[in-house]
């Protein structure tokens, strides 16, 4: 189920440019901040953290202010955001689930990244990576907006994202892994969808949910279990699903997300 609403106020970025140009999802520097940072951490504790305290282990001044730069870009890292304040709330449940958390954030914050899903999705488990599909799935979607030496860049970027996350395997020679779903990173996948408005089985069929590599039957099976851990609420009977996310959004967010296809 492919969507074009990407509601910004609830924490998505559209457009032609993103993160991908010149980092990855640095999934290593989000998992030290945010076991550096304590519950309640604002958007400047997050940045204090990475320029003043420097828990980065950066050698310059100037790369710590660029690196919290990109992850804020990347990530938000404010919890008034919803994507981000899902990130956070799921992060600390799974550990294993952590890179493709960043990840699915990642695809909601980065068009870029997100261009380069359908060159690694698409292929079979075991698959070979073809840099030159990727290239020409990005070309097709920023058209010339991109020099040769960017799109290379973001080529390399997004082949090391999608390593990170474990979609990809090897270094010099990649090839496609698939990945097992678990309980957070199920919730994550139906959240994303969720505040873009779907609803319904909907919800276990769209692009995130491609992600985990799954079934919307065995994402059901997942989802149940997510919902007995208080991840989310969900029923199914027979062919109807309800799904929602009382713990994740406000009121108003509810309702703007309710609105998200209209």
């Amino acid at each position: 189920m492919k969507v074009s609403n990407y509601p910004e106020d609830l924490g998505f970025k559209s457009g032609t440019s993103g993160t991908h140009t010149s980092r990855t999802i640095m999934v290593d520097e989000l998992s030290a901040l945010l076991a550096s940072a304590g519950d309640g951490a604002t958007r400047d504790n997050y940045v204090q953290a990475i320029v003043d305290d420097n828990v980065l282990g950066k050698a310059t001044a100037s790369t710590r202010r660029l690196t919290a730069q990109r992850l804020t870009e990347l990530y938000a890292l404010d919890t008034s955001v919803p994507v981000f304040r899902a990130l956070a709330r799921l992060w600390i449940a799974d550990r294993e689930a952590q890179a493709v958390l960043a990840l699915l954030s990642s695809l909601a914050r980065d068009p870029l990244l997100r261009a380069t899903a359908p060159a690694v999705l698409g292929l079979r488990d075991g698959q070979s990576f073809d840099r030159d599909a990727m290239a020409a799935a990005l070309k097709a979607y920023v058209g010339s907006r991109l020099n040769e030496s960017t799109l290379d860049k973001v080529v390399r970027n997004a082949a090391s994202s999608w390593t990170q996350s474990g979609h990809l395997v090897g270094r010099t020679l990649k090839r496609r892994q698939y990945i097992k779903p678990t309980p957070t990173s199920v919730s994550m996948s139906i959240f994303l969808g969720y505040i873009q408005g779907l609803r319904g089985p909907l919800l276990l069929r769209t692009n995130w949910c491609e992600v985990l590599d799954s079934t919307p039957q065995i994402l059901s099976t997942i989802a149940m279990r997510a919902s007995l851990a208080g991840f989310m609420r969900f029923r199914q009977a027979g062919d109807v699903v309800e799904i929602n996310f009382p713990d994740m959004l406000t009121r108003q967010e509810s309702e703007r997300a309710s609105h998200g296809q209209g």
